[in-house]
Order: C-alpha cells, then structure tokens, then sequence
C-alpha cells in the first residue's frame, strides 16, 4: 500500500525536525509527507533541506479548522492511506507505518490508530491513563461492539491514525467546522457506515501531556462540545461508564503502587473532566461570555460569532 503522511504545523521547533527523521527512517516509506502549517512567518524553511518527499502548505490562523484543515491535505494525497499525526508525536521505532497499515489487509477496516506511549517526563496518572485508554492487546472495533464499548467504539486518535483514502473520500472525510474531536466524528461516521476501526498495538508513538485539573476541564468542555454539535454520531451513545471504570481503576492503581497520595490527584483530575464535560453538553444554554471561559479553542468560537 501506498502511504502518505499529514501533519498540521504550529510553531515547530526542534521535534518537528526529529519527527521527520524518523519517518525518514521507517521500514514503509511515506511517499509525500504533507506539512499544513498555520502562519508563514513561524516556519524555518531550513526544516525542509534535504528532505525531497516533504512539503509545506502555509494558511492564516483564521483559516485553521482541525477537521478542515487535515481534509484538505487528505485531498492532496493520491496515496491509499493517509496517516494523520500531531507534531509532538514521536514514532517509537522504524515499524511505525508499517504496522499501521498492515490491518488495512481486511477490506472491512477504514481506519486504524497507534498506541500511545507515555513520554519520559510523563507523570504517573497519566502513564496509568495511557495504558487504560492504549493497552498492550490489538483489537478492530465495529458498530456490533456498541452495546459492550459505547461511545469508545469510536474511538480513534489523530495524534496518530490511518484512514483508507477512497472511503474517507467516499463518505464526506472529516466535519469541515469542528472545535476538534474530527477524528471520533468521522470514526463514527465509519461504524455507522459499516466500516471497523483497527487498534494497532504494534504502532507505538511517544506521546503524553502533564494537563492540570483546569486544562483538562477546557478539554473536556471541548469534547462535550463536539458531540453535542454531532447527535447524529453521539446521540443516545452511552459515554460516561468508561470514564467511571478509569477513575475507580487509577485510584486502584495508586493504592497498588504504594502512592495512595496521588488519588488527591485522580480525584482533581476527573473533577475537572467531568465539570467541563457536563457544561459542554449544555453549552447551548450558556452566555457566550461563560463559554469563553470554558473552551481551550476561543477561535472556534470568534470564528462563529463572524
């Protein structure tokens, strides 16, 4: 299979230019690798020296969209996967996009994800939440799944994801206009549609994030968002009980290790997912001024508002 790679950049330092080498280096070459950067000025050209199968297209902050922008690279490509990344995702060897491709070998499957790997510096709460939500054990997901998994059926992470071209094609590709949460929305468009999401153990990138209690409270408020603005996807999805078995789980997992101190920290955490989670379910019926406060991506909101 022919594969191509999709990142939309920001700002790059140092990773970026880590990030390309060891795509550079994988057992399946990448035959274009597609940088969507935001704001012209913020991009080192020098990055691309030497590099012939990497190119940068450059749009305005204002045009920037999550599920925009990566359809519209996704429409660049010919190739008959396109693996969209983040720019601090790390691959973890050289077997990356080969693993990720090989479930495509079942017609049935649209869609796959890596696993994600917690960074060095990444604390313990959240190293335990990486391997909940990425354990050891492959698995390809399918709308006869819904009744046991819920809303994680859906599941599936742009930090890194492989999605089959014609049917992404074929079934309208990301939500043009989204706060973010493109890659779930379109997953589950793909379930719906009769298509299976494959979960890539084999896949690994280094990825994880130290968020406070309050940036997991904007990010949640966020995700409710999304959903709230996709019933067609979401609604009457059960979502909450998977959340619940992660707290009861991490709290497990504190005691396990020894450091029954750090459920103070599991407990702050799930507060601020669940108070930004229910106050984006109902951010409808919230002033404009108390959804400010509340989103992580004010320009969605700007966007709106024009």
């Amino acid at each position: 299979m022919k594969v191509d790679v999709l990142i939309p950049v920001y700002r790059p330092d140092g990773r970026l230019a880590e990030l390309l080498d060891r795509l550079e280096r994988q057992s399946l070459p990448a035959g274009r690798i597609i940088l969507m950067n935001t704001e012209e000025q913020y991009f080192p050209e020098k990055l691309l020296e030497g590099r012939r199968n990497t190119e940068v297209h450059h749009l305005k902050k204002a045009q920037f969209d999550h599920g925009g922008t990566r359809d519209r690279g996704i429409r660049m490509s010919d190739a008959d996967l396109v693996v969209c990344m983040t720019q601090d995702a790390m691959p973890a060897d050289d077997r990356l996009l080969e693993e990720l491709a090989k479930p495509f070998g079942d017609g049935r499957v649209w869609a796959a994800y890596a696993r994600q790997l917690p960074a060095p510096d990444c604390r313990e709460v959240e190293r335990f939440t990486r391997s909940f939500n990425y354990p050891e054990q492959s698995a390809v997901k399918g709308a006869e799944d819904l009744p046991r998994l819920g809303i994680k059926t859906f599941f599936c992470s742009n930090v890194c994801a492989a999605w089959r071209r014609d049917k992404y094609e074929e079934l309208g590709g990301f939500a043009k206009r989204t706060i973010f949460n493109e890659d779930m929305i379109f997953a589950g468009t793909i379930v719906q549609a009769g298509g299976r999401i494959a979960y890539c153990a084999q896949a690994q990138v280094i990825h994880s994030h130290n968020y406070s209690a309050l940036q997991q409270f904007h990010r949640n408020f966020d995700l409710a968002v999304s959903q709230a603005m996709h019933p067609e996807i979401f609604g009457g999805i059960r979502s909450e009980s998977e959340g619940i078995r992660l707290v009861k789980r991490s709290m497990e997992h504190c005691v396990r290790i020894g450091k029954p101190w750090l459920i103070l920290q599991v407990v702050s955490q799930s507060a601020g997912k669940f108070l930004g989670y229910r106050l984006g379910q109902r951010y409808r019926s919230l002033p404009g001024g108390i959804v400010m406060r509340c989103t992580m991506n004010r320009a969605f909101w700007q966007g709106a508002e024009e």
